[in-house]
Order: C-alpha cells, then sequence, then structure tokens
C-alpha cells in the first residue's frame, strides 16, 4: 500500500510538472521548461522509494503498470479539474483497455 500512496504523489506532481504548464501558455517556455523541471524534483523525491520500496513486492514489470494506471488516474482528474478538459467516451474506452492489461501482467499464469 505504502508503494501506490508513493506512486500516487509521484505522478501527481510528474503531471503538474508534464501539463501544468498548459494552462500558462502566454508564459515564456523557458519559464515553462525550469517550473517543470523544479517540480519533477519532487516526483522523483517520490518516484524512486516507491520503486526501492515496492521492488521487495512487485516485479518491475509490474512497478510499471501500476504507474500506468496511476498515471492515467491522476491524468484523468487532472485534465478534467485542472485544465478543465472533458473526457470522451473513446478516451475511457482506451484507457479502459491499458487498464486491461493489468489482468495480463498480474495473472498468474501455468
Amino acid at each position: 500500500m505504502r508503494t501506490i500512496l508513493l506512486l500516487l504523489v509521484s505522478n501527481t506532481f510528474m503531471t503538474f510538472a508534464w501539463y501544468g504548464h498548459l494552462k500558462y501558455r502566454q508564459s515564456p517556455l523557458w519559464i515553462a521548461i525550469l517550473a517543470s523541471w523544479g517540480i519533477a524534483l519532487f516526483e522523483y523525491c517520490f518516484q524512486v522509494p516507491a520503486n526501492r520500496i515496492g521492488s521487495y513486492e512487485f516485479t518491475t514489470a509490474q512497478l510499471k503498470t501500476i504507474q500506468e494506471v496511476i498515471t492515467l488516474i491522476v491524468f484523468c482528474f487532472f485534465s478534467v479539474f485542472y485544465l478543465r478538459e472533458s473526457l470522451k467516451w473513446n478516451y475511457l474506452v482506451g484507457f479502459a483497455f491499458m487498464v486491461g492489461a493489468v489482468f495480463f501482467v498480474f495473472k498468474k499464469w501455468a
């Protein structure tokens, strides 16, 4: 559970680093880059421990899969509540297929 919480915080920071500047397109690109790098530093402060702690419980492929699903969830909330963009049905269907991949990564195959 600690790994999931750390990944959630990490992905929240990274989503703001990658997409937060889109709300301020009028500011110079170099400011967006520096701000994004500053935010990304905090992302790494949570991402690295999440992966280190999680590696005792999950394989790296499982950790990456968990991270991607969390990224999609965080991104959905971010795009709706921060960027004020709507989620279209086809986005949700595409995300659902990606979440479906979790089944194949975590299923114990004979």
